[in-house]
């Protein structure tokens, strides 16, 4: 890693985000602007990360100290529709990125809890062993495979629920969905831990800061899970939504659970996806927030947004 003089702000820091206007690029370029990096956010009409060529000439010519790699292929569905177009994006365009990157420069790269089957009875540690049962589990842990073997200063993140005030996500739907039509059903027997994507987007940038000023090395390097502290259900992480809006605006939504099997979906959903996020708070003293809080939150944000319109 570059040695930064003493003078040397951590606001010199160059950036370079793929993905950058999805849900949590987005986030972290709006993160890493605010703390005063030098950022080049490239969303996929300015870089396409399965285009080999065009990945290479980008990153020689920007010279950064810092990638965070954000694209990805979401669609948990469709992937079981088009394996090959998600396995490109999730796994051929990460080893693009980490071929191409300096080798004094820290990648980071976002993952996911669909690498497990969701069968444990526990929070799934990052050397628990990956046994993905859908085509985007198995696109995404190949992605990490080829970071962490191309690059040697990498940083797989795993997340898991992700949402926030924007963009199209649990959250936002059950608002939208759920004002219309009054009342709703929700999945009760999968269980997880919400995380708000500015969350993401801080402990990353954390981390980027931690490189810079030459609080991180090698050793450090490999896989980290971070998301919202404690878990639930889909059910309960709906509950908490309408809960937050009938306390903010009076509105009340009825919520009803269901199991899986009766709302059936072309990909499995792993019916346990609760990551242990210890090791980055030993590491990186990053500590997750209570998920009931940033939801409560974030609830209030997306309705203030609605009154500024």
């Amino acid at each position: 890693m570059e040695k930064l003089a003493p003078d040397m702000p951590v606001s010199a820091t160059k950036v370079v985000i793929t993905g950058a206007n999805g849900q949590v690029g987005s986030r972290v370029k709006e993160t890493a602007l605010r703390v005063g990096y030098s950022v080049t956010a490239l969303g996929h009409d300015q870089l396409d990360i399965t285009d080999a060529g065009a990945v290479t000439k980008t990153l020689s010519q920007l010279s950064p100290d810092a990638i965070i790699n954000c694209a990805a292929y979401t669609d948990v569905d469709k992937a079981e529709q088009q394996p090959d177009v998600a396995h490109a994006l999730n796994a051929i365009g990460p080893a693009n990125i980490a071929k191409a990157s300096p080798d004094d420069c820290l990648l980071i790269h976002l993952s996911t809890d669909y690498v497990f089957d969701g069968n444990a009875t526990y929070a799934y540690l990052e050397d628990d062993l990956p046994q993905p049962e859908t085509a985007y589990g198995k696109s995404k842990l190949d992605g990490e495979k080829q970071v962490l073997t191309l690059h040697p200063f990498s940083i797989i993140l795993r997340t898991a629920w992700v949402y926030s005030a924007t963009h199209r996500n649990f959250l936002k739907t059950m608002l939208d969905v759920g004002r219309n039509r009054g009342d709703m059903k929700v999945v009760d027997d999968q269980i997880g831990s919400p995380t708000l994507a500015d969350d993401i987007a801080s402990a990353i940038v954390h981390i980027v800061d931690l490189a810079r000023a030459n609080k991180f090395d090698a050793s450090r390097a490999g896989i980290y899970h971070y998301t919202g502290a404690g878990s639930t259900s889909w059910y309960g992480f709906a509950q908490t939504i309408f809960d937050q809006l009938e306390l903010e605006t009076g509105e009340k939504i009825s919520v009803s659970p269901i199991v899986t099997k009766e709302y059936p979906t072309p990909a499995k959903r792993p019916p346990w996806s609760v990551l242990d996020t210890e090791k980055i708070t030993r590491t990186f003293d990053i500590k997750p927030v209570a998920w009931q809080q940033r939801v409560r939150e974030t609830v209030r944000k997306v309705i203030s947004m609605e009154k500024d319109r």
